[in-house]
């Protein structure tokens, strides 16, 4: 350095803290982002399941109807292929509630849906604990940034505690999203 200018090395181990400070950061927010686009492709898949859902739920509804309007209107005594249109709607309306080889019948899109709902909660609830931990670092780095200007040691702490703050709440969304909820 020109002029015997003296660098403190405080400066140094502040510079070195802002920068893992910095690496914590763009770590919590990479699995933020990929929580927050887990969160709403399990939303959309578990939408379009409920509308697969619905429309079986109609179609169901229909056959049935049909079936008992057909069989009223032969007041019980069902020609052979009336009954055999009844029995055929019957046997889809049923075929439409449980299918279990296709996966595709209404208890089967329930359980699907609800396990992509589940899917879906715990993404957003890890999504939460990444957006703490951005912001416990993002303001871990202004404290330590302005231990340099000021040379006050007390910002410094507070940085480095926040620090642990973010990595803490970084690891709890990644192995433990559900364990802390502040909102």
């Amino acid at each position: 350095m020109s002029g015997g200018a003296h660098v403190d090395p405080s400066n140094k181990k502040i510079a070195l803290l802002i920068s893992i400070l910095a690496l914590i950061l763009a770590i919590s927010e990479t699995l933020g982002n990929g929580a927050q686009t887990k969160a709403l492709a399990a939303n959309i898949e578990a939408a379009n399941l409920w509308n697969f859902f619905q429309a079986k739920t109609v179609r169901m509804t229909v056959l049935r109807s049909t079936a008992e309007a057909m069989e009223t209107e032969a007041a019980g005594k069902p020609s052979p292929a009336m009954a055999a249109q009844i029995e055929k709607w019957r046997k889809t309306a049923e075929r439409y509630d449980d299918e279990p080889e296709t996966n595709e019948g209404r208890k089967q899109l329930m359980a699907r849906a609800k396990v992509l709902e589940a899917t879906r909660e715990l993404a957003m609830a890890a999504y939460h604990q990444y957006e703490v931990a951005s912001a416990a670092v993002q303001i871990a780095i202004v404290l330590a940034s302005s231990a340099v200007i000021t040379g006050l040691t007390a910002l410094t702490f507070a940085a480095f505690g926040l620090g642990l703050v973010g990595i803490a709440f970084t690891l709890i969304g990644l192995l433990a999203p559900t364990a802390v909820h502040i909102f």
